[in-house]
């Protein structure tokens, strides 16, 4: 699963790495992330058709992380959906019609796991682009309307997102056996595409990321606590001998 990631760049910043053409929130900025846990809010990219026009708009939107299905009784349900298995997405009741009409990118420098090296304790390792870059996660997003609230309170809508994980091979495997499934920068427009909404085509735009992409290196077990945030939370340690990858 992937339960931490880091998403620290400013707002600008994504703006133009995405080439986003609207802000959906210009009144609100994210505080750099070191530590971002379930239930916390993000950023994520998504492509909308506005009212009476036929092109779909690249935007930039907070959402909360933990995706709440629009029939759900109970938003609390979001805490459990933080991540949608690749395999059964296009499938389950939860995430099926999201995956087809509502996809996204979540930004992200990198993302943390934990090597289990015996039944007590577990290594932190941070998990990022090699060459520095942004990592796009693939998403979905979705709407749920809070009955007990009027149309005109702008709170009676909750945007929530999920992140869709695949099997991590190689060296990450040896990590944690599942990782989020990244999108490349020529499948964007596709995947964003609100208009493409065959799962099959759509499941052909999930590839997972080539082993030499990412880089992962231990940190501090200070990111085990959602408490502790920090740019200290991603600096490389140098683990004890029996509690590194051999």
């Amino acid at each position: 699963m992937c339960g931490r990631y880091a998403s620290a760049r400013k707002k600008h910043e994504l703006l133009e790495e995405f080439r986003v053409e609207l802000d959906g929130e210009p009144e609100k900025e994210l505080r750099p992330d070191y530590n971002v846990a379930p239930t916390k809010e993000v950023y994520a990219v998504l492509s909308r058709v506005p009212k009476g026009e036929e092109r779909a708009v690249r935007q930039l939107r907070v959402v909360k992380w933990g995706l709440v299905p629009s029939w759900a009784k109970d938003p609390s349900i979001g805490s459990r959906m933080i991540n949608a298995r690749v395999e059964t997405v296009a499938e389950k009741p939860s995430y099926r019609k999201a995956f087809a009409q509502r996809r996204c990118l979540l930004p992200a420098d990198g993302y943390f796991e934990w090597y289990k090296f015996d039944e007590k304790h577990k290594q932190p390792y941070f998990i990022h682009p090699a060459d520095g870059g942004v990592m796009a996660m693939a998403g979905l997003y979705e709407f749920w309307r809070d009955r007990g609230k009027p149309d005109d309170d702008p709170t009676a809508w909750l945007v929530t997102c999920t992140v869709i994980t695949t099997t991590a091979k190689d060296e990450l495997g040896r990590i944690h056996d599942r990782m989020p499934m990244l999108i490349e920068r020529e499948r964007w427009s596709e995947w964003l595409d609100p208009k493409l909404t065959a799962t099959d085509d759509a499941r052909a735009l999930l590839v997972p990321a080539s082993p030499d992409r990412l880089e992962a290196y231990p940190v501090s077990t200070a990111v085990n606590s959602v408490r502790n945030n920090g740019p200290e939370l991603v600096e490389r340690i140098e683990p004890d001998d029996d509690k590194a990858i051999v």
